[in-house]
């Protein structure tokens, strides 16, 4: 059975191109249209989704080959784009960029494997004819890919577009589909969309419908809809879901302005798996509910937060007073960092739930960044339920370091490749806490959803 999906990829020649302000400018447009837009995302990334999401009313989706097989890869694009009128994918870094030398793991590999085509914002700052050589290289890199349309964006004003777009036509043939002026609020979103989560922002709501506004008046949408419809048709092939297990865990999320890097797949996971998701503010909460089986806190910038959470006592206390009373913890990255003692950053320091008998100190350069590999160690605590790959695949991404650490702890992970705690080890466990620096996604060989829980039921049980 095949079927209609209108699909875009949008991708650019290289990173800090204002790809991700198109695109949600882009989405919100289509959006404001009465269009169902569902977004992708490639790679391991929080950020650009949260913002994409919000654009758009509908969870943006990760699409990356470290942790998904090309076949979960299509079957995820089908069964999320199946209901919507148009699917953007927006790549990461430039279209052939990657760490492969053949390029498997680019935006280009994605683009070609979901048969999308590609449209190219360019960062035309100081560019008029050069674009042209620009343009027929890409083109002329790899067949496979179709390049059917570019945004000509940051361009200097009138005669700038109309130079750009008689080069384009002359040379290339590639339609421009729009050319986006250089605008001081557009430059403050792009900063915005690079550094902060879309809950983080208060105004992101207006920033949003301002990055609409201008790429609605800009770009032609009535010709970027019609590409997208040029896309063939897709294999309806994705199975269902299996039918979700009846909630019998109730599971914490910590999700707050300190506190948002969440995967929808994990969220999915764990209420399919019989979880009840209550959502818990870390700020401005007085406290933890009682009545629950485990707690889930991802990651974020608790950093820039952090006079705020350490104001918080009541709700501080109850995690620290919950965690030594047994109850199942599994923090990342940022959620590790709130479970110290404290955080130090700027000559700054905060307390935090002191459960990690150490410091989160934050460093000026990354101490973590890009993906990892893990081994789980005789020390993991949760149950397998199945058999799979004892090396997990996962990505990290933190300025921070775990100093001044006393006592001597177990590790769930060692760390094949990535930084982790101290370079070896990751995973960091305390009593039925663990805290890692890894961010994993419950999907395909890594299921950490459904373990989790089963390792809540067994404490419950009293068998863990």
């Amino acid at each position: 059975m095949t079927r209609p999906a209108p699909r875009l990829f949008i991708s650019a020649a290289h990173k800090s191109s204002g790809k991700t302000t198109v695109t949600v400018g882009l989405a919100a447009a289509l959006a404001a249209r009465g269009l169902k837009v569902q977004t992708f995302k490639k790679g391991p990334d929080y950020i650009d989704p949260l913002w994409l999401g919000a654009a758009t009313g509908r969870a943006c989706r990760n699409l990356d080959f470290h942790t998904m097989t090309p076949r979960l890869i299509g079957d995820t694009f089908e069964r999320f784009s199946r209901d919507a009128d148009i699917s953007l994918i927006e790549g990461n870094k430039g279209l052939y960029d990657g760490v492969d030398l053949e390029g498997a793991n680019s935006s280009a590999s994605l683009a070609t494997w979901l048969e999308a085509p590609v449209v190219l914002v360019i960062d035309t700052s100081g560019m008029t004819r050069g674009i042209a050589p620009l343009l027929l290289g890409y083109q002329a890199f790899d067949a496979r890919v179709r390049i059917a349309g570019v945004i000509l964006n940051k361009v200097g004003g009138p005669r700038h577009e109309k130079k750009l777009r008689d080069v384009v036509a002359h040379y290339t043939g590639i339609p421009v589909l729009g050319a986006v002026q250089r605008a001081p609020d557009m430059e403050i979103m792009e900063r915005h969309l690079g550094l902060v989560p879309a809950n983080e922002v208060g105004a992101a709501a207006a920033g949003i419908a301002g990055l609409r506004d201008c790429v609605a008046a800009q770009v032609d949408l009535d010709a970027l809809i019609a590409l997208a419809h040029e896309a063939p048709q897709v294999q309806a092939a994705a199975p269902p879901p299996p039918p979700a297990l009846a909630a019998d865990l109730k599971i914490g999320v910590v999700r707050d302005a300190a506190f948002g890097f969440y995967y929808p797949d994990d969220l999915d996971s764990l209420a399919a798996a019989g979880a009840e998701l209550v959502y818990l503010d870390a700020i401005n909460d007085s406290g933890v509910p009682g009545d629950l089986d485990g707690l889930f806190i991802g990651g974020g910038f608790p950093e820039t937060n952090a006079a705020r959470l350490a104001a918080n006592t009541g709700f501080r206390g109850d995690v620290l007073r919950m965690a030594r009373a047994g109850l199942p913890i599994y923090a990342e990255c940022g959620g590790l960092m709130y479970l110290t003692r404290a955080i130090a950053w700027q000559g700054e320091r905060h307390a935090m739930a002191g459960v990690i008998p150490g410091d989160a100190v934050m460093h000026a350069r990354p101490q973590g960044r890009g993906y990892v590999r893990l081994r789980e160690t005789a020390a993991f605590p949760w149950p397998r339920l199945e058999e799979g790959p004892t090396v997990l695949p996962a990505h990290e991404f933190h300025h921070s370091r775990l100093e001044n650490l006393e006592g001597d702890f177990a590790f769930a992970y060692d760390v094949v490749r990535g930084a982790g705690i101290g370079g070896m080890r990751d995973g960091l466990i305390v009593g039925n806490t663990l805290a890692t620096y890894a961010h994993m996604r419950s999907v395909g060989p890594s299921p950490w959803a459904p373990r989790f829980l089963a390792f809540c039921r067994a404490v419950r049980t009293g068998k863990g």
